[in-house]
């Protein structure tokens, strides 16, 4: 699949401008609503583009003029492996939501977007969807944060700087000095991630089975252990630290509820009720504050990945038609 890049100077938080460039795929007529949607940890773009986005989904691009970004970081846009020198690898500088959604911002201008109608993302994409609110308050009506939240608690901040440890401490990561692929580290990384993203009700449920796996070591082996195998290491703790810097607070005087009532957009929240890290506590929280905010919990034993579409045939349905009615009012 064909996508395009659009290049950029990029003046980041850290104080570095970094000739940048976001990559990213359009769907549908530009005449059309713009729904902004970026890739979330460990997400790629045609991953991206199969949850909730086609003619019959939520997401459809006979309605929407559909913008698919990559994340900084995430291997299609600027990230460590991918950046010519000087900020190639280990000198790739640090980069934020902030960032992210300046460069987006500067993107959506350049298709001819004033306006978002909605701005969605799952996981490190919903935080995107809250930064963007809080940044550029004038220029998106909704957003859809799923499986997410406006502010990285410290449970999800450490549980980050666990996975971070198996990267760094595996035989092939060489102290960053690595040249060839860190396959014994993203294999631990891709084992140790797998138990946090899904649940305990997905173990005892034996819910490989409906996925089409004999045994749970299959499952993980293939969705995990392999899957990661494909991922830069330097990449997967380049987003990690984005993710763990999250915040809307520190725009509002370090105030989490000022911060969400700020929020102009009007808001669907969606976590899912076994997601482990993103909980759906938080949620409920986040609701009390935003001024037009709406939460639908996705009662799933998916955990955290329900989210981001790969859950049962019911938890798909459930989160298409909700955002149906969603973009409807």
């Amino acid at each position: 699949m064909a996508y395009e890049k659009f290049e950029l100077e990029l003046p980041l938080k850290c104080g570095v401008t970094l000739p940048a460039f976001l990559t990213y795929k359009t769907l549908g007529d530009p005449k059309n609503p713009a729904v902004m949607i970026p890739t979330c940890y460990t997400g790629r773009i045609a991953g991206t583009m199969n949850a909730f986005i086609g003619d019959d989904d939520a997401v459809s691009p006979k309605k929407y003029f559909v913008i698919v970004v990559g994340l900084l970081g995430g291997s299609e846009s600027s990230s460590p492996s991918n950046q010519p020198a000087p900020f190639d690898g280990a000198n790739f500088p640090k980069t934020i939501y902030e960032d992210n959604i300046h460069a987006q911002f500067k993107l959506m201008k350049h298709l001819g977007v004033e306006k978002l109608f909605c701005y969605m993302g799952y996981s490190m994409g919903g935080q995107q969807a809250y930064h963007f609110a809080t940044l550029y308050p004038d220029h998106v009506e909704k957003i859809i944060p799923l499986a997410s939240s406006a502010q990285t608690s410290g449970f999800n901040w450490n549980f980050l700087e666990g996975v971070k440890s198996t990267l760094k401490a595996s035989s092939d990561f060489l102290a960053n000095a690595y040249t060839e692929p860190v396959i014994v580290g993203t294999t631990a990384f891709g084992r140790v991630y797998s138990n946090w993203a899904l649940s305990y009700e997905w173990f005892k449920t034996k819910a490989w089975e409906a996925a089409g796996y004999k045994s749970s070591e299959e499952y993980l082996l293939s969705d995990w252990e392999k899957r990661l195998n494909t991922w830069d290491a330097r990449d997967l703790l380049q987003m990690a630290v984005t993710w763990q810097e999250g915040d809307i607070a520190i725009y509002h005087d370090n105030d989490y509820a000022k911060a969400l009532g700020a929020i102009k957009a009007e808001a669907l929240v969606m976590p899912s009720r076994t997601d482990q890290y993103f909980r759906w506590e938080e949620s409920v929280e986040e609701v009390k504050y935003l001024k037009k905010g709406t939460l639908a919990i996705i009662e799933t034993v998916w955990g955290h990945i329900a989210g981001g579409g790969v859950g049962t045939t019911e938890d798909n349905v459930f989160i298409n038609k909700t955002i149906s009615e969603f973009f409807a009012k």
